[in-house]
């Protein structure tokens, strides 16, 4: 429940300090006075967007700040999940600051959260009910969570969710599947013409480096062939030769190396100088012998390299290694365009095997929803009757749908009708807005304990009613705060003669500027503002006689 509120420098509220008991609290004062900025500074709190212009003093921050006991409440794997200390004794503290620059910072037990995970948790925490809110009543989607929540049925409407994932998730599967499948058939013919290419190609890597010196050879035989020949001859020709000279060399030094340790050595290395030279004669007629012109072979190189650059500037690439790699990856597509075919029938039979189970899921929910239709029916008719609509009569109409969302495949429709004997009509095409606030009050009266919230506010939810009704909308909100904590900001008297504690919010207009204040009243205070709100201030004997009999009450 709620138990403090701290509110500082937020619209007129320069600051203020509020006590909260468990059980009914009322809160009331003039229109105008400033019950509603109390709601706005804890809106703050749930996640609502702040604005620099709510502050009082704009040179200053606005601080708003609320301690929660939520010890019932088992909010441990949230806290967890979010990085955030949760105290064993349930104490939550949510603050929420507004910097002069309209920047605003949010903070759960001093640790700096993100909205998202204040909204998250005030959702846990606390119910604000507006007059505005009576306008989902007529719209299908809070009508469904209404037999949810009458229903219980969370552990049903998680189970169908995870259907749900699991199933539109496979869809998108098939479907990126089935249109990969349709891309790979416009590509089959033209990707199995390009590996069939390269395939009769019969290209290996190292081949173009090959060919390529192959056809300079052959280009230049002639040329090498008659370099070769001449080389030789200098080297190792008939007259004046350099292996000539090099032995005649060798043969001098070898007769004078005895003498000398240096010269011995260099004529070893005359020796090796022979032998080497001997080796590149060699080896340059070996390969003159194997030079030999073919035009034949030249046109066979020149044909096949041709082919290599062909193939290259098609696929805009500059070597054979990666025509194979192209080949490769081609090879891997048509395996794919067949294999595809496998892929498609296993999801399909999975996506199958999930509606089947989502539909499943879905009855359950529905059957689940028209008992609590049932219940709803039956237990909200003497709460009308206590406020004044005993002839009326509520049903839902839950239709079945092909399509599946969110809440299952169920449309719920609340019909309505006030008059006894009247026909059933939609609910927010014939109640009044009197009939919307009370049909809302016994709707939360029925839903509020299912729901595990600590606190519910209702924020003027009387409008509307007066007289008997209102005596008994107060009674209502007393029974309903046995099990939680009820907060009721109200105009009626009736109702806040009921409340357990009572806070006048009212308008302060000293220090040369105006100012909202909230103070908690006695009894006798109490006695005397319920007589106020009966007739005027001062308020008569016959107020304040009334007053006290229904306090006493």
């Amino acid at each position: 429940m709620l138990r403090t509120l701290h509110i500082e420098n937020y619209a007129l509220i320069q600051q203020s300090d509020i006590d909260f008991d468990g059980g009914f609290v009322a809160i009331t004062g003039e229109t105008g006075a400033g019950k509603s900025i109390m709601l706005g500074a804890l809106g703050l709190l749930l996640g609502q967007r702040a604005d620099s212009k709510v502050l009082y003093d704009s040179t200053l921050k606005c601080v708003v700040e609320a301690q929660f006991d939520t010890a019932a409440l088992n909010l441990g794997e949230m806290f967890a999940d979010n990085d955030v200390d949760y105290s064993d004794d349930g104490i939550v503290i949510l603050r929420r600051e507004i910097l002069p620059s309209g920047k605003s910072r949010a903070f759960v037990n001093d640790t700096p959260v993100q909205l998202p995970f204040l909204r998250q948790l005030g959702a846990s925490l606390i119910d604000i009910h507006s007059q505005h809110a009576t306008l989902l009543l007529g719209d299908s989607t809070f009508q469904t969570s209404l037999l949810d929540s009458m229903a219980a049925d969370h552990k049903q409407l998680a189970e169908y969710r995870d259907s749900l994932r699991q199933y539109t998730s496979l869809k998108h599967k098939l479907e990126d599947l089935i249109a990969t499948e349709q891309q790979n058939r416009k590509d089959y013919d033209y990707n199995k013409f390009l590996f069939d290419e390269l395939e009769q190609a019969n290209l290996s890597d190292g081949e173009q480096e090959e060919l390529e010196q192959e056809a300079s050879i052959l280009a230049n035989a002639e040329g090498i062939k008659q370099a070769l020949s001449q080389a030789v001859e200098l080297c190792d020709g008939e007259e004046d030769s350099a292996l000539q000279r090099l032995n005649a060399a060798k043969t001098m030094v070898a007769k004078v190396a005895d003498c000398h340790k240096e010269i011995d050595q260099l004529n070893e290395r005359f020796e090796s100088a022979v032998i080497e030279l001997r080796d590149i004669v060699s080896s340059l007629e070996a390969i003159g012998e194997d030079i030999n012109f073919s035009p034949e072979r030249q046109q066979q190189v020149d044909d096949r390299l041709d082919l290599v650059y062909r193939l290259q500037k098609k696929h805009n690439v500059a070597t054979v290694s990666e025509l194979l790699e192209i080949q490769r990856q081609l090879d891997g597509k048509l395996g794919e365009a067949g294999s595809i075919e496998h892929q498609i029938k296993e999801v399909m039979e999975a996506v199958d095997k999930t509606f089947n189970e989502l539909q499943h899921k879905a009855d359950t929910l529905t059957q689940c929803r028209r008992k609590a239709a049932s219940q709803l029916e039956k237990q909200i008719a003497p709460l009308l009757g206590d406020l004044g609509l005993a002839n009326a009569t509520l049903k839902a109409d839950i239709q079945t749908l092909p399509d599946y969302g969110p809440l299952g495949n169920n449309n719920v429709q609340l019909l309505f009708n006030a008059n006894k004997g009247g026909q059933l009509r939609e609910l927010s095409k014939v109640a009044s807005g009197g009939e919307m606030s009370r049909l809302m009050l016994a709707i939360k009266a029925l839903t509020s304990h299912s729901r595990l919230l600590p606190t519910i506010i209702f924020d003027e939810i009387d409008a509307g009613i007066s007289g008997d009704i209102s005596v008994k909308v107060g009674r209502i909100m007393q029974r309903m705060a046995q099990g939680m904590q009820v907060i009721a900001i109200t105009h009626l008297p009736q109702i806040a003669a009921r409340a357990a504690q009572h806070y006048k919010v009212y308008k302060d207009d000293g220090a040369g500027r105006t100012t909202s204040r909230i103070r908690q009243l006695n009894a006798d205070e109490r006695r005397r503002e319920v007589a106020v709100m009966l007739s005027s201030d001062p308020p008569s004997p016959a107020a304040l006689q009334t007053a006290s009999e229904l306090m006493a009450e």
